[in-house]
């Protein structure tokens, strides 16, 4: 009898006798190997993500930002704009909007209760110069003036997402809407920035140099080579 896996081969010999013959089977080809596991993804490395921190901070078109899900804004040194998109069809008389002078309230009257802005502003306004509009029936526009009008607004309210405003490149044109001593002072600001940018003085910090250097050479006799320099 054939053992278990073996098949029987009967065939007739020579002499009239069958010749019963059991042959194992064929040997089973090898399995497949399992295909290689799929590389892992590589890990951002610090450099990427640091990379990416910056490009989320970089101010967008018109020196602002974006509040994901509630709005845009954009700035001048003078007010911050801010477009809040609304359902079609909205009235002024739909909205409650509250402008104060470190806080803003955003909402439509149906919707008691609820907010689409409801937090401290991130840097005080001006109530009596600062407004808001419908327009396109979509859309309600923000005017805040700003209390001081020669700094930047890295957000809008407190606990939105900010923008670096040291990465902030005013228009010239917008210069030209200064007043002489503002836009001296903006120029300079713009001057610094650059700068520090580039790891160089400041102007403050090149006048001490220049200053620096004028003493050193109206005094070659002494020696400043272990002087400490502090800007």
């Amino acid at each position: 009898k054939a053992a278990k896996g073996e098949s029987e081969v009967v065939e007739m010999g020579k002499d009239g006798e069958f010749d019963i013959d059991f042959k194992s089977p064929a040997a089973a080809s090898p399995p497949a190997p399992a295909p290689a596991p799929a590389p892992a993804a590589a890990e951002p490395t610090k450099t990427e993500e640091k990379k990416k921190e910056e490009d989320d901070d970089t101010p967008g078109l018109g020196n602002g930002g974006t509040e994901p899900g509630k709005y845009v804004w954009t700035q001048t040194l003078a007010e911050v704009s801010v477009t809040v998109p609304l359902p079609d069809n909205t009235r002024g008389k739909d909205l409650s909007v509250t402008i104060a002078r470190t806080s803003l309230k955003v909402g439509m009257k149906k919707d008691k209760g609820e907010w689409i802005i409801n937090a401290p502003l991130t840097k005080p306004a001006i109530v009596d110069d600062s407004f808001w509009t419908v327009e396109d029936g979509n859309r309600l526009v923000i005017n805040l003036q700003k209390s001081n009008q020669m700094e930047w607004w890295d957000s809008v309210c407190e606990g939105h997402k900010k923008i670096n405003v040291k990465k902030i490149s005013p228009e010239n044109s917008s210069l030209g809407d200064l007043d002489g001593e503002t836009r001296k002072t903006v120029e300079k600001m713009m001057f610094d920035q650059r700068q520090k940018a580039m790891g160089l003085p400041t102007s403050d910090e090149q006048t001490k140099l220049d200053a620096i250097e004028g003493f050193k050479k109206a005094h070659p006799e002494m020696d400043f080579s272990n002087a400490k320099m502090n800007m």
